[in-house]
């Protein structure tokens, strides 16, 4: 509390964080203080350009912009006076000249015109800019533009994309793409941020109306393991766009997928009801998706639950449990993955559930688990803002994981060590210190060769091994023959760029290393895991801010799909099916008999079903044959 400072705003004496803006204060008071260049959420940092935030500073002659002007002791501020006030109307007014009516409609600059009573201008108006319509995504109406940058903020701070820019001066500045190309002939990604901060429509999204919303309804991104959170915007039952919420993992921001990729929603080729496939209709990849009632009939939900429930039983009764199978999905909630395992486990009496994460991260979990315990990721994508060291091993997270991205390169802009390690190029290169584009295949080789070198120059954290670790000594004998001179044909890295690689990370306050299928999916999967693990024990790496272990998951719910246990060795928690103790405790609860045996994998699955050992299959949110091929 020491380092608050004391003021007076509006007649009132206050504490407040020097570091706080005024606009903040005001804010936390219940005072409304009018803005339009300034976004209140994470990333965003104000501008002062617009002017209609401005307020009075007893003693100071000229106004100032209550949104990038912060407290001192003694001050005393008016955001209410009648100078302050004609000041922003004026702003408003002089804004609202030049822009285009049909345009603002909707938008934060008309609310905000309107709550100020800002009708018509005194002043004359210039012509309208045309509007770019050559994006597929995104509507750029540069009449509605109030040159306030946002957009600019947006794309270069925070999405750090760096397509928009300034473009001219005075009277003819405008925010231009790239070479001032149009937006669809630039190099702009679709992530929307520019959309969701600007202010007055001038960039919107096509599929946009003017329509008021109904409801805002929050709730979870189904594409990438980020697992952004959004905001859908609801008219007469349909989403008309969809923001980003400020969630743990994005703070709002959303990739091209998450922020326009909706449509699937009402697409003609959604099932809607149940159907049930007609006698005699012969299966195969011989239906169309637009007209499935070739070979389908439509049926009601009771129909179709007897018929499913009926034809299980049926199929247990005769060839026992095992006969049966379940997949469940990793875009589904804890709560469906807890209630899905459950039933097949109860109901079908079989321990053959899984998911798709057996072909994702199965490898770094058996590794997470044998070395620290969990399966967890041990810090999130937000991380990367305390790190002053980032490893990208494996992944390509500007295509991969985008929002998660964003955050990698926001702290290589700010001065973080960036790391990228992978056989082909990316576009994370581009902020990158170093690119290590190590051949295919010598993930390890590469591995051993970094943490031969930490452990021949003593440079890893001898505290932090003597506390938490055990197997140093042995593990530092085996990698004696790693060394970078002959490791370098192996991997393709030079020696000496594998010592500076080392000597960062083994030196770095706070390091954290990101790993992707390209670590998984492998045939020595397990062993590229369990050495970027290695490297970060030996280094003291986890269990600090900036530093940890995290595999880019493939779904949003990757992690809980497994905590709930859709894995066929586990109950839920992890606990071993073939423990005689968590097995108990599990019949108790749920009061029936539980096996003992592991259950099929997704892939013996597959097997058992070619083998006609399985013969019958619940899957839950889950395609196989676009995920399990």
């Amino acid at each position: 509390m020491s380092d608050l400072v004391t003021f007076t705003i509006d007649g009132k004496q206050v504490q407040a964080n020097p570091r706080e803006s005024l606009w903040k204060v005001a804010k936390e008071l219940g005072t409304t203080i009018p803005y339009l260049c300034f976004k209140d959420s994470e990333g965003y940092r104000p501008d002062g350009n617009c002017r209609s935030c401005m307020i009075e500073i007893e003693g100071e002659r000229a106004l100032a912009p209550s949104c990038c002007r912060y407290p001192s002791n003694g001050m005393i501020v008016h955001t209410q006076s009648q100078r302050a006030k004609s000041a922003r109307y004026i702003v408003m007014e002089l804004l609202k000249t030049d822009l285009n009516e049909d345009t603002l409609a909707g938008s934060e600059f008309e609310a905000l015109a309107n709550s100020m009573q800002v009708k018509t201008s005194r002043f004359p108006k210039k012509e309208f800019t045309s509007s770019d319509a050559s994006h597929p995504a995104i509507s750029v109406q540069l009449d509605a533009c109030i040159d306030c940058n946002l957009c600019v903020r947006a794309c270069r701070e925070v999405q750090v994309n760096d397509v928009i820019g300034m473009s001219y001066r005075g009277g003819n500045v405008k925010i231009s793409f790239d070479f001032d190309d149009p937006m669809g002939d630039s190099t702009c990604v679709a992530c929307g941020e520019c959309v969701q901060a600007c202010p007055t429509n001038a960039l919107s999204s096509t599929a946009t109306t003017n329509q008021p919303v109904d409801n805002s309804i929050r709730s979870i991104c189904p594409y990438c393991g980020v697992g952004c959170q959004v905001k859908l915007n609801v008219t007469d039952n349909k989403i008309i766009s969809v923001d980003g919420a400020n969630g743990p993992a994005n703070e709002e921001r959303l990739c091209v997928k998450g922020r326009f990729g909706f449509d699937y929603i009402t697409s003609d080729q959604r099932l809607t009801e149940p159907l049930i496939r007609k006698k005699g209709a012969e299966k195969g990849i011989n239906i169309d998706p637009s007209n499935p009632y070739t070979h389908f009939r439509k049926a009601s939900w009771e129909e179709a639950l007897d018929i499913a429930a009926n034809g299980f039983s049926a199929c247990k009764q005769e060839y026992g449990g095992d006969a049966l199978a379940g997949f469940g999905s990793a875009k589904c909630s804890n709560e469906e993955a807890y209630i899905f395992q459950k039933l097949i486990r109860t109901g079908f009496n079989t321990n053959n559930v899984d998911h798709c994460t057996r072909l994702c991260h199965a490898s770094s979990v058996a590794a997470l688990m044998e070395t620290i315990g969990s399966g967890a990721v041990t810090a999130p994508f937000t991380a990367a803002k305390d790190s002053d060291l980032i490893i990208v091993i494996g992944a390509n997270p500007t295509e991969n994981h985008p929002v998660a991205a964003t955050f990698f390169k926001q702290a290589a802009k700010k001065g973080t060590e960036l790391i990228v390690m992978d056989p082909r190029a990316q576009a994370l290169k581009h902020h990158a210190t170093h690119m290590l584009q190590f051949s295919p295949g010598s993930d390890v080789a590469l591995l051993n060769a970094i943490m031969h070198v930490i452990i021949e120059e003593k440079i890893y954290n001898h505290a932090y091994i003597q506390k938490y670790t055990s197997g140093f000594a042995a593990f530092a004998e085996h990698l004696k023959q790693f060394s970078p001179v002959s490791m370098q044909t192996i991997c393709g890295i030079d020696a000496e760029t594998i010592k500076i690689v080392a000597r960062k990370y083994a030196n770095a306050n706070a390091a954290i290393i990101f790993w992707g299928m390209g670590i998984s999916q492998h045939v020595h999967g397990t062993d590229n895991a369990r050495c970027l693990i290695s490297l970060a024990l030996m280094c003291g790496h986890i269990g600090k801010e900036g530093a940890g272990l995290h595999p880019l998951r493939g779904q949003n719910n990757v992690q809980g799909a497994s905590d709930a246990a859709l894995i066929p060795m586990f109950f839920p928690d992890y606990k071993k099916t073939t423990d005689d103790g968590e097995r108990a405790f599990f019949e108790s609860l749920w009061g029936t008999k539980l096996k003992a045996k592991p259950g099929l994998t997704v892939v013996e699955t597959m097997d058992a079903i070619h083998n006609n050992t399985v013969k019958s299959m619940y899957i839950m949110g889950e395609n196989p044959a676009m995920s399990d091929p």
